[in-house]
């Protein structure tokens, strides 16, 4: 494994010399990953945790889905249901009570959804951790369950806080109108190549591009540095897994545009 630019907590975490490393309380690392990444994976091998960065990472997402589907409005959100309808297989051969009635229903699905939105998040956390440490172990990774866990919240929270803030501001200044509700359930942000394409024309090349995401990649940086430090693997192993992950990634997201007809 490459060791020459480890710092000094790094280097006494991996050498099993955890007395030798500085504890950081979990809110200075909330700060550190930021700047100092290695350090803060570090100090999460000798104690994994991750609840306070996961339950801002789960109010961000929860907050910027209430705030865009009050930008909507209800009769945005009922427009958007009613294509997606219109779209389907079944479309011609609902009445028009059925069709009405089914978009009732996903109204009331998509307004108590919202509410149960950080559960999600944090089922997403755990099913993540599950992938690297799975992965991690199959390189012939150290770490536990938890500290796979920890590197998938970690790893998502600069991403996550600088891009949600940046969505907010975009959110701020665009108007209801200007805003495609099928192609902002993620990120009203064009920090992807996805822009260079027609999603509602090409919703599987788009959903494709997408994935070139300058979020997404800070996030696959971080977490193959964090995959490093806490499991004792090489770069190339570390790099490995995240690749394999964020390709799984893909291949649902690609399902869901196959299925729903809009970049996912």
């Amino acid at each position: 494994m490459q060791e020459q630019n480890l710092s000094e907590t790094e280097r006494s975490v991996l050498d099993g010399d955890p007395s030798n490393g500085s504890e950081m309380s979990e809110v200075g690392t909330l700060g550190s990953i930021f700047f100092e990444p290695g350090r803060t994976f570090a100090d999460l091998k000798l104690k994994p945790r991750f609840i306070i960065a996961g339950v801002i990472i789960a109010l961000l997402v929860t907050a910027y889905t209430f705030s865009l589907q009050y930008k909507i409005g209800e009769a945005g959100i009922r427009r958007f249901i009613t294509e997606q309808i219109d779209k389907s297989p079944r479309a011609d051969s609902l009445s028009p009570e059925q069709k009405s009635s089914a978009i009732d229903m996903q109204m009331t699905i998509s307004k108590y959804t919202r509410y149960a939105l950080p559960i999600f998040v944090f089922i997403s956390f755990f099913i993540g951790g599950l992938l690297y440490w799975g992965a991690s172990k199959a390189f012939g990774g150290t770490g536990g369950y938890m500290h796979a866990v920890s590197v998938w919240v970690y790893s998502s929270f600069p991403p996550a806080v600088i891009g949600m803030l940046a969505n907010f501001l975009v959110m701020a200044l665009k108007s209801a109108d200007e805003i495609d509700l099928a192609a902002s359930q993620r990120s009203l942000l064009n920090a992807n190549l996805g822009f260079l394409v027609d999603g509602k024309a090409s919703p599987l090349l788009a959903t494709l591009l997408a994935t070139f995401d300058l979020f997404s990649i800070w996030g696959w940086i971080l977490a193959a540095i964090g995959l490093r430090i806490t499991n004792r693997l090489s770069s190339g192993s570390s790099w490995a897994v995240v690749i394999i992950i964020a390709l799984i990634g893909v291949g649902f997201r690609l399902i869901g545009a196959v299925f729903s007809g809009n970049p996912s």
